[in-house]
């Protein structure tokens, strides 16, 4: 007699569970609104839902390819300033054979390597002694040399090269696989040059912006941008930083691969961002609801600036065409990508403790 009691109390609390869980949607699990939550009353949500179709895919079709610039980025010889750290090679040579302070030419003159400019800008030669060479130019250094050693030496020869030339080197940092200052001693450096001396990105192009700092100014290019004919080059004593741009999405809801992700490339159509995500999980999703929220930036017109707009677009991928609407609308950074579950999954979580209850009912029982 007690047992059949449990086991009444136990349909009773099992009829009644789905009744509960009807009346507070917070007990079931989910990762985000149902379809129905997302698409009614969405004026009062302050968002603004786009069902795609033919008719209304056409603002947010992705771009065609730009065609690649024809354009070959020339270096020209910048003008070398010396800076504090740079180190030269100096070579003075005295046309007298005999008595001179200087091996003659013919012998390759007396050579100073490794001379240092220090930290005031000055170098130190004999017989020219502790000169400023801030700023000035290797041959304005050779003249200031000659103007030095006038009457010192009968028929001064004098040659100064950069072997360290701090000032016209350029930093690469950031993503990239051997960071480091390179030379421009070899010759002019664009972007390219001085990316690929550092290894090249770790990311993929579109994914890697590169920052350009020149001590007047600042810039930015994403190296996808460099790679179709944007190069540019490089001013001496710039630096260079390869980050990860930020070009993301995140899956949520009833997809293979919920989460953070990298957009598949610079202009990727929503059926590359789902197949990133490991596509529509089949035994949870709802093919009608497939939702991409974004929120735009606000735009200025004339002296007011818009607030942010969310708008919430809306596939029904039951429908053939919806594979080819996905194939031609464009994810932008940030978006969310959103697949709802199908109500028969939803259903199946109320069942199933259902089921169980009903389960341990007649264990219960049988006892």
């Amino acid at each position: 007699m007690r047992s059949y009691k449990k086991f009444n109390l136990l349909k009773l609390a099992a009829f009644a569970l789905p009744l509960m869980l009807a009346g507070c949607g917070s007990l079931l699990s989910g990762a985000g609104p149902s379809r129905l939550a997302v698409t009614s009353n969405a004026d009062e949500k302050n968002y603004t839902i786009i069902d795609l179709s033919a008719n209304t895919i056409a603002p947010y079709m992705r771009p065609a390819d730009k065609p690649i610039e024809n354009t070959v980025a020339l270096p020209t010889v910048p003008d070398v300033r010396l800076v504090p750290g740079d180190v030269l090679r100096v070579m003075i040579a005295d046309s007298a054979s005999v008595g001179s302070l200087f091996a003659p030419l013919a012998t390759g003159g007396t050579v100073f390597d490794h001379v240092r400019i220090d930290s005031r800008g000055t170098l130190s030669l004999p017989y020219v002694g502790r000169q400023n060479v801030r700023g000035k130019s290797p041959s304005e250094v050779e003249e200031l040399i000659r103007t030095k050693l006038k009457g010192v030496v009968s028929d001064v020869q004098v040659q100064v090269s950069v072997t360290g030339d701090l000032s016209g080197s350029v930093l690469v940092a950031g993503a990239v696989k051997a960071p480091g200052r390179f030379s421009a001693l070899e010759g002019p450096l664009t972007l390219l040059d001085a990316i690929n001396r550092a290894g090249g990105p770790l990311l993929e192009p579109h994914l890697s912006k590169v920052v350009v700092r020149t001590g007047e100014r600042s810039y930015v290019f994403n190296y996808e941008e460099l790679l179709a004919g944007k190069n540019q080059v490089v001013p001496p004593g710039a630096e260079i930083v390869v980050e990860r741009a930020r070009k993301r999405f995140v899956a949520m809801g009833a997809v293979g691969d919920p989460g953070l992700h990298d957009l598949p490339s610079s202009n990727p159509s929503l059926l590359e961002v789902l197949a990133t995500a490991k596509g529509l999980d089949e035994a949870k999703a709802d093919p009608s609801g497939v939702f991409v929220f974004r929120l735009t930036d606000g735009q200025e017109t004339g002296n007011e600036s818009r607030a942010p707009q969310a708008v919430v677009f809306r596939l029904n991928m039951k429908d053939p065409a919806a594979v080819f609407l996905a194939r031609r609308f464009l994810v932008e950074p940030e978006d969310a990508v959103y697949v709802t579950n199908a109500a028969v999954y939803e259903w199946q979580k109320i069942i199933s403790p259902i089921v169980q209850v009903l389960v341990l009912g007649r264990t219960i029982n049988g006892f």
